[in-house]
């Protein structure tokens, strides 16, 4: 049942459940991918990734774009159709070592340049080196980046709290455990509610060809795609759609909930998944 649909609305009782719990077309797990540096192995992967409905971010350099064994900014387009190109900085520097004007720079250009090349608006980024700090995260969050990955791994599949300083699962090295738990908890769910759940893995591409094991990702790729209750998403997706859900606001009794984000938000009411519309009200 959709809210804010030809004034149709669920019919709710005096006491009313609403839980922030569910991912688009109320599903409650995820996965995202997230490989740096715009190598010329990414497009193998995609065509890995685009085989099984996985979707995944792609952080480049556009200042080495032209350099050997990267992707070139004419091809960019085609090669990551369907998936995200995010920020890496212009030229891979370590960020705590640069004076922060020419972090700005780093990071600004970046974006201007990608912007160019896929006439959209880039607004995510992941850390050079995994380097980052609080003042780092400030002159990222003024330079319009609303999340930055990390190379920090927890091996959860909790959402992040901040994120612009958005840890991953883990590295693809390590992902074979996390992936059986993520399958076993998706398993157990189908007859129960859960809590959200997000299996983030990122890597570099070029990791595959220097150690020979493409069967492993293709693998994996076959093991995790193809789930109709996981939502396959970029970085991006889920950082707009986490936001518009903490943008949810409620009337004092918690009997009406209005959504005033440009996207559908999906909650639970009462354990059922209803989708409330943008600009729209669930009320009795």
């Amino acid at each position: 049942m959709r809210a804010g649909c030809r004034n149709t609305f669920f019919n709710l009782k005096n006491a009313l459940m609403i839980t922030l719990n569910a991912f688009p077309d109320g599903k409650q797990f995820a996965l995202t991918m997230s490989y740096d540096d715009g190598v010329i192995h990414d497009e193998r992967l995609i065509s890995i990734f685009n085989k099984y409905g996985i979707k995944g971010t792609f952080h480049l350099n556009s200042g080495l774009m032209e350099t050997p064994n990267r992707i070139r900014a004419t091809d960019a387009v085609r090669i990551y159709k369907g998936h995200e190109i995010a920020c890496h900085t212009v030229s891979h520097p370590f960020p705590d070592e640069l004076l922060n004007g020419d972090l700005v720079h780093e990071i600004l250009q970046d974006r201007i340049n990608l912007e160019k090349i896929t006439g959209g608006i880039v607004r995510g980024m992941s850390y050079p080196y995994g380097r980052f700090n609080d003042s780092i995260i400030a002159t990222m969050a003024a330079c319009g980046i609303v999340y930055s990955r990390t190379t920090l791994s927890h091996n959860k599949f909790n959402l992040p709290q901040q994120f612009l300083a958005w840890h991953p699962t883990c590295h693809h090295k390590n992902a074979e455990e996390p992936a059986e738990r993520f399958l076993a908890s998706l398993a157990g769910a189908r007859n129960g509610r859960s809590s959200p759940s997000l299996f983030y893995i990122w890597g570099h591409s070029y990791e595959f060809e220097h150690e020979g094991n493409w069967d492993f990702i293709e693998t994996l790729s076959a093991k995790m795609g193809g789930h109709d209750d996981v939502w396959y998403a970029t970085n991006i997706e889920i950082a707009d759609y986490d936001q518009a859900r903490r943008a949810m606001q409620a009337s004092a009794d918690g009997r009406r909930v209005y959504n005033p984000s440009s996207i559908p938000v999906w909650v639970n009411v009462e354990g059922s998944p209803l989708e409330i519309l943008p600009g729209a009200t669930l009320e009795p």
